[in-house]
């Protein structure tokens, strides 16, 4: 029962026991009766008036209450009169002011932080108490490779890729490096917030790949121009020595002229291709940036192919062209990409079995061009370091032929990926 209510049968209660005296007094006593009336009647004004301000003050705190529990936060209550009351009320409007402007200024943060992590290039990943996928961002989708629908709701344990397993590894503030196919790295973080008390995760990924190229090459720039610098130098003086050298086996015995020149000409040999290694590991550092003009892509692989075609033959390889398209234009430097489409057939060749297949495919609406090879595929191991500089699992192999291929691709901004599923591995450009 609320408490105007007792106040109100209280008051009738009063009253009524204020009438039944006054019935008893009517046959007694009229003079006092008349003044005794007279007084109940005051009362019953006073208990009226005394009715009324302590239902606006209960209306007054009742509608309060209902504004909280709608989280109204926008409306206000009005001074009664009563100054008790109305210091109530200039309370109460104060902490409403109060709680406006928080939930304004949580609104605020709460939009900023959702539009900040959106446009963040760092993919971030948030969690449920139960590890499931809440919020992801842009960045975080593209580093994936997958979209929302596919991701939200799940854990990283449901879902396929190198990236997402990796990150389903992570321990709790402690960073770690990943390194994707030998072209992506990423440091990848994870890290805890308090949400109503409960501890939830989120993980930070950023991409490090540019920033290490960057390192990767300035650093092997200074490696290479010293050492072709010396080398060089030391070469030619040695070779004009031998050459000098050779002008003296007439003067020798005849039996020993024959082992003499051979051994000045073995020398002179090696030091030419030590020369000619040199010069491949400054080609790296010295690509020139890309002269432009329409180049028309499947007319230039079929010429590549041809190139190709004696050291294919001798491997028997099978071509398999699927092509969406008779023509696919590009706007790239016409040798540079002659280049890099000889380095993976060359690769992909070396790779295959004999009668293997090599699988051309152009996806002109997508802008992109795929060349996979049958064979036994790319490890992880190998494959987080195929694009390090001077890696190479051929034997003498010089592991020029990808690093060449990634200065080229990387000076016309194009996108590219190798690595193996199934049957197949795919080397993909995207124009």
């Amino acid at each position: 029962m609320k408490l105007k209510t007792k106040v109100l049968l209280s008051a009738i209660l009063i009253h009524g026991v204020f009438i039944y005296l006054l019935a008893v007094l009517y046959s007694s006593d009229r003079d006092m009766f008349l003044i005794a009336e007279a007084l109940v009647f005051i009362s019953m004004i006073l208990s009226y008036w005394l009715y009324r301000s302590i239902s606006k003050t209960f209306d007054i705190i009742s509608s309060g209450i209902e504004t909280l529990k709608d989280k109204d936060f926008s409306a206000k209550l009005n001074n009664i009169g009563h100054p008790e009351t109305d210091e109530l009320v200039y309370v109460y409007n104060m902490m409403i002011d109060q709680l406006r402007h928080e939930r304004l200024l949580q609104a605020e943060k709460s939009s900023f932080l959702g539009k900040l992590i959106d446009a963040s290039p760092s993919g971030i990943i948030i969690f449920d108490f139960n590890g499931n996928i809440t919020s992801i961002n842009p960045a975080a989708l593209e580093m994936i490779g997958l979209t929302a629908d596919a991701i939200s709701g799940k854990s990283l344990d449901q879902i396929t890729g190198r990236l997402a397993d990796e990150l389903s590894l992570l321990e709790v503030n402690q960073p770690k490096i990943v390194d994707l196919d030998g072209l992506k790295s990423y440091k990848c973080h994870m890290s805890t917030f308090t949400d109503l008390g409960y501890a939830r995760t989120f993980i930070t990924i950023e991409e490090l790949s540019r920033e290490i190229y960057v390192r990767e090459k300035n650093a092997y720039e200074k490696v290479i121009k010293m050492m072709s610098h010396e080398v060089n130098n030391s070469i030619g003086a040695v070779n004009s020595i031998l050459n000098s050298c050779l002008n003296y086996k007439d003067q020798l015995n005849a039996e020993d002229r024959e082992d003499y020149q051979a051994a000045m000409n073995v020398s002179i040999t090696r030091n030419s291709s030590l020369s000619e290694l040199m010069s491949n590991f400054a080609r790296v550092i010295r690509v020139p940036e890309p002269i432009r003009h329409d180049v028309e892509l499947v007319e230039l692989l079929r010429s590549v192919v041809l190139l190709m075609e004696p050291e294919a033959g001798k491997k028997e390889v099978n071509w398999q062209w699927e092509l969406d398209a008779p023509a696919f234009e590009i706007f790239a430097d016409y040798q540079q990409l002659e280049q890099v489409f000889i380095n993976i057939l060359k690769n992909a060749i070396q790779a295959i079995d004999h009668s293997g297949t090599i699988r051309v495919q152009t996806f002109s609406s997508a802008r992109t061009i795929s060349i996979s090879n049958t064979g036994p595929g790319i490890s992880k191991e190998v494959s987080s370091k195929l694009f390090s500089p001077f890696f190479s699992t051929t034997k003498n192999g010089q592991g020029i032929g990808l690093m060449l291929t990634r200065e080229i691709l990387y000076n016309h901004n194009f996108e590219f990926s190798l690595q193996s599923s199934g049957e197949w591995t795919e080397f993909k450009i995207i124009f």
